[in-house]
Order: C-alpha cells, then structure tokens, then sequence
C-alpha cells in the first residue's frame, strides 16, 4: 500500500473537518504553529498543507486578519468538462440489455453536459478493478461510475479515490462496507414480485440458480423471494432457496448439480434464474439430461424471452441517468463530499414473458 505524504493527509483531515462544519466563517482558522503542534510536522509541511487548501478555495486570506474558512456560496465551484471514468464488472453483459443501457444512457449524458466517458472493463476481476481504478486517478478523471465486481476487495483502492476527493457513484449494486453513492433497482421487490406470479401459475417448488453470489443486488433478490415464499405459507426448503453458483461451474459439476435438484424426492416445477446468462446455461443444460419440458423464469429481460414464463425487467436506463445525475452533482459541487452518501432505489417491473413450457 502507498505512503500518503504527511501534508496530504493533513489537508484531508482538516478538509473532513471544513465539510463536516467544524469551523466558524468568522473566526480565524488553525495557524501554521497549531498545524505543526497537532500533527507533529514540521512549518514547511504545515505551509503546504494550507497553502493547498487555499488553492481549492476551502481557504481565503484577509489582509492584515489571517486565513479564514471561505463561505460556501463564495467556495470556488469546479467548471464542467472533462473525463468521468465507467468501470463495468464484464462487457459480456452487452448481448443483454441491462449494461448495454446503462452504457448507452451514461454517454449520453456525458455528452449532453460535455464530459468526456471513459470506458474500463474489470472483466469480474478484482484486480483489474483496482487498475482501473488507480488509472483513472492518475488520467486525473473528474468522477467514477462503477458497477463493481462481487466481494469486498480493494478498499485501499477506494479509500485513494475518497482522499483525492474525486466523486464515485456505484450502480446496480453496493458495496456495506464502502459508504458511497449508489443507484440500484428494487432487488427484493423484484423477486418477490416474480416469486408471487409463478405462485399464482401454481407453483409451490421453486428453485433459484445463481450466477454471482456475494454482491448486494443477489442478495437482496434471495431476501424477497423468500419473504413471497414465507407470506403464501411455503416452506423453505435450503436445496430450493440455497445461495449458490450455477452459471460460473464447470459443465459436469454444473450438469451433476441440476440433475440432483431435479431427481430429488419433490423437485422443483420451475427454475427461477438470477439473470439471463444462467437463464441461457440452465436452458442448454436442460436440453443435455433431456428436460426441456421444465418451466423456466428469469429476475431480468437479457436473456431469449421465449424461454420464460415470467421475467424481471431492470430499469437499467433510469438507474444510469440517476447515477450520472447524482455523479454530476458531486463534481460540480465545491463540497462533493460534505453531503452523506445517497442510496437511491429504482422501481422494477415483473411480467409474463413470451415463452410457454
């Protein structure tokens, strides 16, 4: 991990403070001396600490009455233009609708307000996630939109992008333990409200297959599906409700895995499956033990219709042009990080698909 220079850490310290309204617009502000006695650094590094803030506009001088907090209305206010980083976890997800609306929404609006965007593909990898991100700091990007890769990588990485006040926006999922921006849709109500319909086509053994497992959009899915299941009176059964890969698996185990669910005392009647790349496996699959008959459902509209009966639809557009708004703010603002975090929750849609099993 990088040392961060001593006058940087102390100009986000003393940043922190000004955003969090520890200074009063009238009184002076800490002097050189106090720098140096608090932090224990010497006058040249306390000078360039202030100097710096200065220079942000967080500080003005007074002739003949010291340095003072400057007052917001009077803060410097960042100009418009420049290069807003797009870090996506797979471009894979273009055959689909989801993160090609995103994309398509995204530039739109980097263009609209004269921004340039700048694509990056972490490619599911945490790693490459970290690179791009760190490339993006050093090409000096004016804000980063990420839909992150699962798990909770790299905070080191996030944590740079915070100190060097740079504004992130996370979509379509969030990480608990990074308090920043995001924009999802309604996860669990979209479960819940697929669950609830293939209830009502008579279903009573639904059995979910995954794709990724450790992201909050997943899990929030798993939450609803069982909160419809618990309120029809259905009991949850672990190897029907249970948490795990499918899509990623190899073909034997993957094949090995499905043909035990479905040779089970009380198999399931559908397979509800998390996005439409685990909707495309499990339909091949099927057809490999000869069960092409078994009804099929989907938590969004990236895969083939014709293969559900019911399926999800993201507001993926909506959620991108949320995120580049709430991004935007950020950047123009002479404070992006006074204001605490924002979670916004987008509105999904649950309808009968064109596919008959």
């Amino acid at each position: 991990m990088e040392t961060v220079p001593l006058y940087e850490q102390i100009k986000q310290a003393l940043t922190d403070e000004i955003d969090a309204g520890g200074f009063d617009h009238a009184v002076p502000f800490v002097t050189q001396r106090q720098v140096c006695e608090r932090f224990g650094v010497s006058t040249i590094t306390a000078v360039r600490a202030l100097n710096d803030l200065v220079a942000a506009g967080l500080l003005v001088r007074r002739r003949g009455q010291g340095t003072f907090v400057a007052e917001p209305e009077r803060r410097r206010v960042p100009e418009a233009g420049g290069a807003i980083a797009l870090i996506v976890n797979g471009l894979h997800g273009l055959r689909g609708n989801h993160l090609a609306n995103i994309l398509i929404t995204a530039e739109a609006v980097c263009a609209e307000q004269g921004y340039q965007l700048v694509l990056s593909n972490s490619a599911e990898s945490a790693e490459r996630e970290e690179v791009a991100l760190r490339r993006a700091l050093d090409q000096g990007v004016r804000g980063i939109l990420l839909y992150p890769v699962q798990g909770r990588l790299h905070p080191e990485a996030l944590t740079e992008v915070r100190r060097r006040r740079v504004p992130l926006v996370m979509i379509d999922r969030y990480r608990p333990d990074v308090p920043t921006d995001a924009v999802v849709a309604d996860n669990s109500d979209l479960a819940h409200r697929l669950t609830t319909q293939l209830i009502e086509r008579g279903h009573e053994r639904i059995a979910t297959l995954w794709g990724e497992t450790e992201c909050t959009s997943v899990v929030e899915r798993q939450t609803g599906h069982v909160q419809a299941l618990r309120e029809h009176g259905l009991a949850i059964r672990p190897d029907l409700t249970l948490l795990r890969p499918y899509e990623p698996l190899a073909g034997k185990p993957r094949l090995a895995m499905l043909s035990s669910l479905l040779q089970s005392a009380e198999p399931p009647t559908v397979l509800l499956c998390a996005n439409g790349y685990v909707l495309a496996q499990v339909a091949e699959d099927l057809a490999a033990l000869g069960r092409p008959d078994l009804e099929l459902a989907c938590m969004d509209d990236s895969g083939p219709p014709y293969l559900t009966s019911v399926e999800g639809t993201l507001p993926s557009a909506e959620m991108a042009r949320q995120a580049m708004e709430l991004l935007l703010r950020r950047i123009t603002s002479s404070r992006p990080y006074a204001a605490a975090p924002r979670h916004v929750v987008v509105p999904v849609e649950a309808r009968e698909a064109s596919g008959v099993r």
